[in-house]
């Protein structure tokens, strides 16, 4: 007996399976561009694994490609429904593995079954952490890239007497790794005076200040940028080993006469040079605001920069930077904000900006990814933008996702 069904790649509402025990679920992931597509996240919601294969359990799964080799896997808990006594699954949100596809495959297929035996923790790819040790910092990183933000601590004016560092800033910062191991607990181990020297690892030589740096966001009003501080508290929902996801709101700021508060949620998955975000604003008043999400006109560290250049294109909805420097490398950043009734692209005197014009309550979706010629495949501003294009690419043609209960 067979079951059939088809999802979107990003989660829709599925057909239900029947409640009969299956020996294995078959995915079937497919596809329309021509690219190669590096690190794929397929996505099963979880009522539909547990629908196919009863009582499985999170740490008790084998996935599989067609060749038969095991692949690391993650199930989410970060839905709603928190509470499930029975351990029947209910609470799990979804199960998630990764591929690659190469040029020209359109196809690719995979088995999850159940095991007796308990599945060791696969090695972390994505990370991040709440850092109290460093005046509250938020971090986070995958195999390509690491980030940071700042936290309360660092935005707390100084005592008398103190050489405290102060911050105050809702911008986002990048960490440039040479490496795919974790090094955010490394690095803050070894201190600020080590991590701003590339040791091996990598380096932090982009430059935040109170600019929007990457990605950070604003309410653009009357050719001016409102933007609030450093986040105010922060939740970890899920933590490797293939996708991250946290959230940080900010305090309330004043746009213009408005009051307005935000929440940020980040998915950082492996092997991605882009996070998504999505930014949710709350505020009373006008039915609309104009959202800004920026990149720093001149990020360059320590008087690094030869030049920087930026260039637009308003049918991918990308903002791509590329920075030359004098002796550390050079590195491109962009933004990726589909395009949608609203949207346009803006400056003032230090960033340059992609607005949108927003509700309350709604959430806005970006992505922000950037890459360093000493620690990724991209060694030039054409290769940048070409990835840039591609990501967009991907992003406006996402997998579909079907799938097969077999008895």
């Amino acid at each position: 007996m067979m079951l059939r069904f088809v999802l979107p790649a990003l989660g829709a509402a599925l057909l239900p399976l029947h409640a009969d025990a299956a020996e294995r679920l078959r995915v079937t992931a497919s596809h329309t561009l021509d690219m190669a597509r590096p690190s794929e996240t397929i996505s099963i919601p979880w009522r539909s694994v547990s629908a196919a294969l009863p009582h499985a359990l999170a740490q008790q799964l084998v996935v599989k490609d067609e060749a038969g080799h095991r692949l690391p896997y993650q199930v989410t808990n970060i839905a709603p429904t928190a509470k499930d006594p029975d351990m029947s699954g209910a609470a799990y949100g979804e199960l998630l593995f990764q591929y690659s596809f190469k040029p020209g495959q359109k196809r690719a297929r995979f088995t999850v079954e159940k095991t007796a035996a308990t599945v060791p923790p696969f090695p972390a790819q994505t990370y991040a952490r709440f850092v109290a040790e460093r005046l509250d910092d938020f971090a986070w990183e995958n195999d390509k890239l690491a980030h940071r933000t700042y936290g309360p601590a660092l935005a707390a004016p100084a005592s008398a007497g103190s050489n405290k560092e102060v911050l105050q800033t809702s911008g986002l910062d990048i960490w440039f790794k040479r490496v795919p191991y974790p090094i955010v607990d490394r690095w803050y181990n070894i201190g600020h005076d080590h991590y701003h020297v590339d040791e091996g690892e990598g380096i932090d030589m982009y430059n935040v200040g109170t600019t929007r740096g990457a990605g950070g966001t604003g309410i653009w009003h009357g050719q001016q940028l409102f933007f609030g501080t450093n986040y105010s508290t922060w939740r970890l929902l899920a933590n490797g080993p293939v996708r991250t996801v946290f959230e940080l709101q900010y305090d309330s700021w004043d746009a213009a006469g408005t009051q307005v508060s935000e929440v940020k949620r980040f998915t950082v998955d492996a092997g991605q040079y882009f996070d998504t975000i999505d930014s949710t604003f709350s505020f009373s008043g006008p039915r609309t605001l104009t959202a800004a999400v920026g990149l720093n006109k001149h990020p360059s560290d320590k008087g690094e920069e030869v030049k920087v250049a930026f260039s637009e294109n308003p049918a991918d909805g990308t903002l791509v930077q590329w920075v030359s420097q004098r002796s550390l490398g050079d590195f491109g950043v962009a933004l990726i904000m589909p395009p949608a009734e609203g949207s346009a692209y803006a400056a003032d005197e230090r960033n340059a900006l992609v607005t949108r014009t927003v509700q309350s309550g709604q959430p806005l979706r970006y992505y922000v990814g950037a890459a360093w010629t000493r620690g990724s495949p991209y060694t030039s501003q054409a290769q940048w933008q070409r990835h840039v294009a591609e990501a967009a690419a991907r992003l406006r043609a996402p997998l579909t996702i079907t799938t097969v209960a077999e008895h």
